[in-house]
């Protein structure tokens, strides 16, 4: 990775995956998790759930949600996370293709 100097600090582009870039394990799969709490949140959102009335919809306890909603979701796999978001109302497609490099990766794709 390129290095440059922006006002006297030392300033280094990431990768697509910020949790790679901290050297943290398992990179691939809290990128993927994150981004489906990040849709679940969208999802709540959108249709003004409270956190009850969410948790209800996708079959997992309120507190639950109030940890998906602070940041800890270590509790649930990314399979419990994407039957959350099926059951409020998102259809999860995934597409196996080969890949260009020799290693391939994981990527989700929200619209």
């Amino acid at each position: 990775m390129k290095i440059r100097l922006i006002d006297g600090i030392e300033v280094q582009r990431g990768s697509d995956n910020v949790f790679a870039d901290l050297g943290l394990p398992d990179a691939d799969k809290l990128k993927i998790k994150t981004g489906l709490v990040i849709e679940i949140r969208k999802a709540m959102s959108n249709g003004g759930l409270t956190q009850q009335e969410a948790a209800k919809r996708m079959g997992i306890t309120q507190p639950k949600v109030s940890d998906m909603m602070r940041g800890d979701f270590t509790n649930l796999s990314e399979r419990k996370l994407m039957d959350c978001l099926t059951r409020l109302g998102y259809d999860i497609e995934i597409k196996v293709r080969p890949a260009k490099a020799e290693v391939g990766h994981l990527m989700l794709a929200a619209a």
